[in-house]
């Protein structure tokens, strides 16, 4: 079994190759420059490699590229085995990276908190507090009511 740090190495290899390869080498145009690398991992044995990929564009895009990749695979393996010298090239499984869906889900959840937010602060902006600014009882006020309070100033005065 490989150390972590050689698989690592290895992952951003196969990266770099399989990117300059898409981008300069292969003459596919379901790959053309809309297809970007965004990671890669490799398993600890270094037998095989999940590389992730985003897709400028809509469904129909996503679907010739994924396919575009799969038919791309012997290529891009062959060319990783060449730039790293390894005994065995890993087999390449190319995994479409579901980060930028989730970013636009997460951006849109937001925008709805800053909407619901916007809304409260606008139906509180003219309300006042149902008991007073502060509905706490002070022990200062205590004591005048009772009138107890006055009784013993007076007679510490003397």
């Amino acid at each position: 079994m490989a150390d972590n740090a050689r698989a690592k190495r290895l992952a951003d290899l196969i990266r770099e190759v399989v990117a300059q390869k898409l981008q300069r080498g292969i003459k596919d145009p379901r790959l053309g420059s809309h297809v970007t690398i965004t990671d890669t991992r490799v398993t600890g044995d270094l037998r095989e490699a999940t590389v992730f990929y985003t897709v400028y564009g809509d469904e129909e895009e996503r679907n010739a590229a994924s396919a575009g990749l799969e038919s791309a695979k012997g290529i891009l393996r062959s060319e990783v085995g060449k730039a790293a010298g390894v005994k065995f090239t890993p087999t390449l499984t190319f995994v479409m990276d579901a980060l930028p869906d989730t970013a636009r889900n997460i951006e849109d959840l937001l925008d709805k908190a800053r909407q619901s937010d916007e809304k409260v602060r606008e139906a509180s902006a003219g309300a006042e507090y149902a008991g007073g600014a502060d509905p706490y009882r002070k022990p200062d006020e205590d004591e005048t009511e009772t009138g107890a309070g006055a009784d013993e100033t007076d007679d510490t005065a003397k």
